[in-house]
């Protein structure tokens, strides 16, 4: 489980964050949701430590992350795996070489130790006969499984995934969110996933924070969402499904 008391992050005197508490889950996908500049990308690195909070406390299991010494926060990064938004694979390496990075970095592994631990990962992702390719002779959603891969390839307590079907189409997104899904369960991870898809917080999310200017206006269940009473979310909510609406009318 990870818990956040009372996060504050600003920049260049802009407050980002303002008292930002909640708790994550083992086993459950937690979505946090909010339009283009709300505050929950930087919620997110705040969270894993890619910034430092000006006040709060970030809670991993028993240890209070922000605060720890260098050693531990290195235990602590080893059992955290991440999906960036548009996958960031390196393009100058194999899909197998991608997925073998962070044991690499992190493990004393043999090479051959290495090997099969990557292979496993891309066969658990539903991919194969791609260890050799590059991203560049990938699809997006393969690419993102390559990405899933490498993040749990240290078979992370901790999973952060950042708008992970950014870019994807709507079959693709749903068989990521799925995979996403499936992991979590499988593997008792504590899942924060970014996102701006309703599909994904009414087909994954197990529990969903609203983000806006920085504030958590709400937070619960996918089915108490449409009745919130929150007028920010419920604007969100009504934009994106006439949004969908949009697209589908479009296509037929």
């Amino acid at each position: 489980m990870i818990e956040v008391k009372n996060l504050y992050k600003s920049f260049d005197g802009r407050e980002i964050l303002h008292d930002i508490s909640t708790r994550f889950e083992r086993g459950k996908c937690s979505l946090t949701i909010g339009s283009s500049g709300s505050g929950k990308t930087v919620l997110l690195k705040s969270t894993v430590g890619l910034h430092k909070p000006d006040s709060g406390e970030v809670w991993f299991d028993g240890t209070l992350f922000n605060q720890a010494g260098e050693t531990r926060k290195k235990e602590l990064h080893s059992e955290i795996g991440m999906l960036f938004q548009g996958s960031a694979l390196f393009d100058f390496a194999t899909a197998l070489e991608n997925v073998m990075f962070p044991m690499d970095f992190f493990t004393d592994m043999t090479r051959e130790e290495k090997m099969d631990r990557a292979n496993f990962c891309l066969q658990r992702v539903n991919l194969t006969n791609v260890n050799d390719k590059y991203p560049s002779e990938l699809s997006g959603g393969m690419q993102k499984r390559v990405g899933i891969a490498r993040a749990i390839a240290l078979n992370p307590k901790y999973l952060f995934c950042d708008e992970p079907n950014s870019g994807l189409d709507p079959l693709t997104s749903i068989h990521i969110d799925r995979l996403i899904q499936e992991i979590t369960q499988e593997y008792d991870i504590t899942t924060i996933i970014n996102t701006h898809d309703m599909n994904s917080v009414l087909e994954i999310g197990d529990k969903i924070i609203f983000i806006c200017q920085g504030h958590k206006k709400w937070e619960g269940s996918k089915e108490d969402i449409f009745d919130s009473g929150v007028p920010e979310l419920n604007d969100f909510v009504f934009a994106s499904k006439m949004a969908r609406t949009l697209i589908s009318e479009r296509n037929r």
